[in-house]
């Protein structure tokens, strides 16, 4: 089998390598955590919880590691510490809610009659995870799955290659049982074989559209429940009555935070002519201010692309935006770059038009293109001409007007300013091209479990 390698972001040598597992070896895997499975689910669910936030507790032991070990591989500035907030938050959000989410429902209990519908676990759950938070959209399904009775097998993005094991580490030593979370190494030939040969109860899968595809053409016919949070191309829309300032702060690093790197980040803004001009300059003075360089120096605050070829991809996009009539407004000189490599310039387009392939695909770096637009209407039809759909962000200081418009705009979750955030209270999820499913919230541990209902008549003498 090949070695799958993580490519280090900060000065391109090989960080870390890794053997695939053979087809037989990968089966001899998810037979143990199959095995081990029913004995996991008969544990009280409380028991079950605690070995859970042991397992969050430990990777927190573990920062000083940690930390360091994510800039090297994905390139994220140590200044940020990692992903622990949103980590934490979620796991102990999971953890408060177990009991009442995984409640059964009570339609009768009489002399006659109990009648109930419980919640079960599917069996093995796989997380396939993503290299752009590798532990938090991990933990999004790892915990409450964990929770709920199911045991669980990671597979991590090659980019994030040392993730998985960190992760598995950490539940083990906090006394999880070994088979019940595991780490694996496999290619895509191997993940699609086998989630084609049924191995699996349940798949969630955090990607690429692409890659959220394949997932759908190796389950075809098992009948196994995917949830897939697959790309984004998300909106913001700044109103007449919008406080400038905040919007300005929040959208901003919502389009560049993590180089841009975020499921949810902002990719394109509709801001109302009245504040347009105004808007533009503050954000160009609030991007410019970015240190760009090695994520390992504290000063740093924007760090490489955790890829060269992701960064290539973004250039191609603002030239072409640019061979089209585009304006880029940042200027280069501030940031020292290599055009070959993966540090890039964050970067504000204007005179953008949504027949640039800018204003429609994912771009996925700290680049945005931001449009001025004339009422809600216009705004409405334009976040709309999208094939994703996971956030969008409004900012205006009437509920009202938010909630209404909301309504009409496809996608998972409605923010009013606010951007760039997952609430595990509320449901996680996406609609058209951004995939199916939900996590978090009570919905989540709902897809993480199935119904089971019990219908029994008692015998009267």
């Amino acid at each position: 089998m090949g070695m799958i390698q993580c490519i280090s972001p900060v000065d391109g040598s090989v960080y870390a390598e890794r053997p695939a597992l053979s087809v037989e070896a990968a089966k001899e895997a998810v037979a143990r955590a199959r095995k081990a499975q029913k004995a996991w689910a008969r544990r009280p669910l409380e028991e079950r919880v605690q070995l859970v936030l042991k397992g969050v507790a430990r990777l927190n032991e573990m920062s000083d590691v940690v930390v360091p070990e994510l800039a090297w591989q994905m390139g994220r500035p140590i200044r940020y510490g990692g992903e622990y907030k949103g980590f934490n938050e979620r796991s102990n959000y999971v953890a408060s809610i177990a009991a009442d989410a995984l409640a059964p429902l009570v339609v009768e209990e009489s002399d006659k009659f109990e009648r109930r519908i419980e919640r079960e676990a599917h069996g093995v759950v796989f997380v396939v995870a993503p290299w752009n938070y590798p532990y938090m959209t991990a933990i999004n399904t790892i915990a409450p799955a964990l929770m709920a009775g199911n045991t669980v097998v990671l597979k991590h993005a090659s980019q994030t290659l040392l993730v998985g094991e960190r992760l598995v580490q950490a539940f083990v030593e906090a006394g999880v049982p070994e088979d019940v979370f595991q780490n694996v190494f496999l290619d895509h030939e191997t993940t699609s074989a086998l989630i084609a040969a049924g191995s699996f109860n349940f798949v969630n899968f955090t990607g690429s559209v692409e890659g959220g595809r394949s997932m759908e053409r190796a389950a075809a016919g098992t009948f196994t429940g995917l949830g897939l949070e697959l790309g984004g191309k998300d909106p913001g829309y700044v109103m007449e009555d919008a406080d400038l300032d905040a919007a300005v702060d929040t959208l901003m690093d919502g389009a560049t935070y993590n180089s841009g790197q975020c499921c949810c980040g902002i990719e394109r803004i509709y801001v109302h002519e009245s504040l347009y001009d105004s808007f533009v300059e503050k954000s160009v003075a609030w991007v410019s201010n970015y240190k760009l360089g090695n994520p390992l120096d504290p000063e740093t605050s924007l760090g490489p692309m955790a890829n060269k070829r992701f960064a290539k991809a973004v250039r191609e996009q603002i030239a072409d935006a640019v061979s089209k009539g585009a304006k880029a407004l940042v200027d280069p000189k501030l940031f020292p770059q290599d055009d070959g490599s993966a540090y890039l310039a964050p970067q504000i387009l204007v005179n953008v038009d949504h027949s640039m392939a800018f204003m429609r695909e994912e771009t996925f770096g700290p680049a945005v293109g931001i449009m001025k637009v004339k009422s809600d209407d216009e705004a409405v039809a334009l976040m709309n001409d999208s094939q994703y759909g996971l956030t969008a962000s409004l900012w205006t200081k009437d509920p009202e007007r938010a909630g209404r418009l909301g309504r009409e705009i496809e996608t998972g979750t409605v923010f009013m300013n606010r951007a760039d955030y997952l609430d595990p209270a509320l449901c996680w999820t996406g609609v058209k091209e951004t995939g199916r499913g939900g996590s978090l919230s009570i919905i989540g541990f709902h897809n993480l479990t199935r119904p089971k209902s019990y219908h029994l008549k008692k015998v009267t003498a």
